[in-house]
């Protein structure tokens, strides 16, 4: 069965949380990834992407409308917060965070 991801229209978690994660994934340091300019740091180890550590968050690199159409400028150099944030857990179990924060409930079982 083939559904649309609903990453693509929610983009509810670019909106709610601190996306925090340590420095050495920004892009300025050997082998980092996230675009250095799209951060701030929260402490000396730590960075967060712009906009998350405001009120209300929203993420500097979310495009687009939450809940209608989304998407992240960043995909493929996006923080590991977010490569690891999923409607599902790596076990298939629903992600309850994410569920709660579109306001859903999880179905009881899902097929892998």
């Amino acid at each position: 069965m083939s559904e649309e991801n609903p990453c693509l229209t929610c983009g509810a978690c670019c909106a709610y949380f601190r996306v925090s994660f340590y420095w050495g994934e920004s892009n300025e340091a050997p082998g980092g990834i996230v675009p250095a300019e799209l951060t701030e740091q929260v402490h000396q180890h730590l960075l967060c992407m712009k906009g998350t550590n405001n009120h209300p968050p929203r993420c500097v690199a979310l495009q687009g409308e939450v809940g209608k159409k989304v998407s992240c400028s960043i995909y493929e150099h996006r923080p590991t917060p977010c490569r690891e944030f999923n409607v599902y857990e790596l076990d298939g179990s629903p992600n309850m965070r994410c569920f709660k924060l579109r306001g859903l409930t999880p179905p009881a079982t899902i097929d892998l």
